[in-house]
């Protein structure tokens, strides 16, 4: 007789982040965790859910979300600990996002570059999957034209892209952001200038004075990395290693 089919979990965001690796060279092979193991650890660890409200959320049983929940925190200790790489793919999962309002941009007018920019409070935002806000700007001629804060309507990891697609966005600049982001932008056509921090205004000026630097690695945030230089207004440089193993960096 053929086993039961194992019920689909439902997950609310597509992971931008699919790998990551110890400082230094990793001990043995990559530990493999499915999206859904990361999707319970999203849930229970970072949004503080309990396990019943998971289980709803994700159309599964509490004793399922318990052994999954379990099994993640085994995978993500081991790769700690044992300086093993952690990589995150697969699984038996269904594509459920959080219904979203829409967000109304301005029109793009003939013949502009459109760059947008994470924002927060004038800056740029460090985390692109879980930016509210980009500042966006019209430039022709080596001049803004017009520039606006909009709002994302709610619109996250996994969606960003078409949002700024769909917005007439042509170039991208912002801090972290995971490879599979990068990916998504470059499929839609939109250049992409990670690693980058301080004033928004700054780095778009630099931008149009050709000095901001470009990167196409996935970058991370500050927290928990060693900087070994001082950065200046316009400038982010944020050292890791991405699954690969290789040294990415937006230096200006």
């Amino acid at each position: 007789m053929a086993g039961r089919r194992e019920k689909l979990r439902r997950v609310g965001i597509i992971p931008e982040y699919r790998g990551f690796t110890p400082d230094g060279l990793a001990s043995g092979d990559a530990i493999d965790m499915t999206v859904d193991e990361l999707e319970v650890l999203r849930l229970c660890d970072l949004e503080g859910l309990n396990q019943e409200a998971v289980a709803q959320q994700m159309g599964i049983a509490r004793a399922t979300v318990a052994a999954i929940c379990s099994r993640a925190h085994r995978k993500v200790a081991n790769a700690l600990v044992n300086g093993r790489a952690l990589s995150i793919e697969g699984g038996n999962i269904a594509y459920s996002p959080t219904p979203t309002t829409t967000a109304i941009w301005p029109a793009k007018e003939v013949g502009t570059m459109r760059v947008a920019t994470t924002y927060d409070n004038g800056n740029i935002f460090m985390h692109f999957g879980r930016s509210e806000q980009f500042k966006i700007y019209d430039i022709q001629d080596g001049k803004v034209l017009n520039e606006q804060v909009v709002g994302t309507g709610g619109t996250g990891h996994g969606a960003l892209a078409g949002l700024l697609a769909n917005g007439g966005v042509d170039t991208l600049i912002c801090g972290g952001i995971g490879g599979g982001a990068i990916n998504a932008l470059t499929q839609a056509g939109i250049t992409v200038y990670a690693g980058a921090q301080g004033s928004c205004d700054a780095c778009v000026e630099a931008l149009i004075a050709g000095t901001l630097a470009q990167t196409g690695e996935a970058t991370c945030d500050c927290h928990g990395h060693e900087h070994a230089h001082e950065h200046g207004e316009s400038c982010g440089c944020h050292g890791h290693h991405d699954h690969d193993g290789h040294e990415g960096c937006g230096c200006h």
